[in-house]
């Protein structure tokens, strides 16, 4: 039975928590270190924590469903689970959780698999999503955020945006005073409404510039609207396509509480060689905004992404080293990612080594029918490499195949060279979706059997179609 006082405790906790935060926005208004528009955005969401902690979970639980295990709390610092049993009236805002689920929608569900002694069968990869629910961030966090680096980029923002515009007018000759003392506005000051202070600056009667430049600054963003991570979820799937189909079962969910989408799985122009997607959604109902990020990872890169942030948190903290650039800081973590990378596509080509044998068998069981056995698998996503460089590819390996660079060793019966071609496209599609490409050239697979050679020819493929 529920022990009541506990309850109690924990809304306790988490109201006084709240008005301590309450009481540091107000602070931070009064002070001028935020402005009103900046104070009331962040009010509701430091607003009964409580409820809107819950409405976390009821989100996770309906794509999800159950946890298929016992939810614990989660150490972020040690990567580490504390063995205590977590109920539903111990949930709260101002602790780490870490709950495990079962993707039913998981277009690679079953697939990867290895055979151990008698009938006992290992899971290479599986369905279940490990899914880490973040503490409240700390409003003292969340001020620095929105008054430091958003407010820089703001800034930023907004003085380009009216360099474009004043070059085009007859203020073109005074267009960078005009900027020097918008600058210098911005700086003596916080303040998120960038229409008024620029008007402040600018004398000129000129009532269509005017428009234009509030039409143009009104469509910027305002530093406390970049605030997206007060309720944080992190999913860790094994596979990229998992996460993939996730955020788009997301999509489908609530197509109109998608407040932010970005897919950087295959992004190789990416600096650091950061590799994850991010979903934000709008948890908040009527006007009320209340932003939940879900950044979606593979397992393999995690370990690598913790330790990129001890870099960051330690470089944030240290007063001696706050004049440190974020190009400094991503050349320390750069080699972490590239790292990451590697140990994922080292789990992937295990799997296209894994499937090889068993995709010559699928072609003879669907003989006759056209129909394979994976048919479906592995589902295509939205979020996918260019048609043309698909095409190309596709393409260049018929060729392959028909000159015999590849072809099926051991394979159960004689293969038909149309049968070859199927398997080896298939099998470039595998690697398309779910072989995260990149450009650096210290790194490369054995070759030395057919699978090794095949992912080397896919990789290499898609560096010279992303160089060009």
């Amino acid at each position: 039975m529920t022990n009541p006082t506990q309850i109690q405790d924990v809304f306790e906790l988490t109201r006084l928590n709240d008005e301590k935060n309450l009481a540091i926005i107000e602070d931070a208004y009064k002070s001028e270190r935020i402005d009103k528009a900046t104070r009331d955005y962040l009010v509701p969401l430091y607003t009964n924590s409580m409820d809107t902690f819950r409405d976390v979970f009821l989100h996770i639980g309906r794509c999800f469903g159950a946890p298929k295990a016992a939810v614990k709390p989660y150490d972020y610092q040690t990567d580490s689970i504390i063995d205590k049993t977590i109920t539903i009236s111990d949930i709260n805002p101002l602790s780490m959780y870490l709950v495990n689920h079962r993707f039913d929608m998981d277009p690679m569900r079953n697939q990867f698999f290895e055979s151990s002694q008698g009938h006992k069968i290992d899971l290479a990869v599986s369905s279940i999503v490990t899914v880490l629910v973040g503490a409240q961030k700390k409003i003292e966090r969340a001020i620095d955020k929105i008054t430091g680096k958003y407010y820089d980029k703001y800034i930023t923002e907004v003085l380009e945006t009216v360099h474009k515009l004043l070059i085009k007018t007859d203020l073109a000759n005074k267009s960078q005073n005009i900027i020097d003392d918008i600058h210098d506005k911005f700086s003596d000051s916080f303040s998120s409404d960038a229409a008024s202070t620029v008007l402040s600056v600018i004398d000129t009667n000129n009532t269509q510039i005017i428009a234009d430049l509030v039409r143009a600054l009104d469509n910027i963003r305002p530093p406390y609207a970049r605030l997206r991570d007060v309720w944080r979820v992190k999913c860790l799937f094994d596979l990229v396509p998992q996460a993939r189909t996730f955020i788009e079962r997301m999509l489908e969910m609530w197509p109109g509480k998608i407040l932010l989408r970005r897919d950087s799985f295959f992004d190789i122009k990416n600096p650091r060689g950061y590799r994850d997607a991010k979903i934000v959604l709008n948890i908040g109902n009527d006007d009320k905004i209340i932003p939940m990020e879900i950044i979606c990872q593979v397992r393999t890169f995690f370990e690598y992404e913790r330790k990129t942030h001890i870099v960051y948190e330690n470089v944030r903290v240290d007063d001696n080293q706050k004049s440190k650039t974020v190009d400094m800081i991503d050349a320390r973590t750069e080699n972490m990612h590239i790292e990451g990378v590697k140990k994922y596509n080292a789990m992937i080509l295990e799997c296209l080594e894994s499937l090889f044998d068993r995709i010559g068998w699928n072609i003879l069981y669907g003989a006759g029918d056209n129909e394979m056995l994976f048919e479906g698998f592995p589902r295509i996503s939205t979020v996918y490499h260019p048609q043309n460089i698909i095409d190309a590819i596709y393409n260049k390996v018929t060729r392959s195949v028909e000159n015999e660079v590849f072809y099926v060793p051991n394979a159960p019966a004689n293969l038909t060279r149309d049968q070859e071609i199927q398997i080896f496209r298939w099998m470039a599609k595998f690697l398309l979706v779910t072989a995260m490409p990149y450009t650096y050239a210290n790194w490369s697979v054995s070759d030395d059997n057919m699978p090794g050679k095949f992912f080397k020819f896919i990789m290499k493929e898609l560096q010279r179609y992303y160089k060009k």
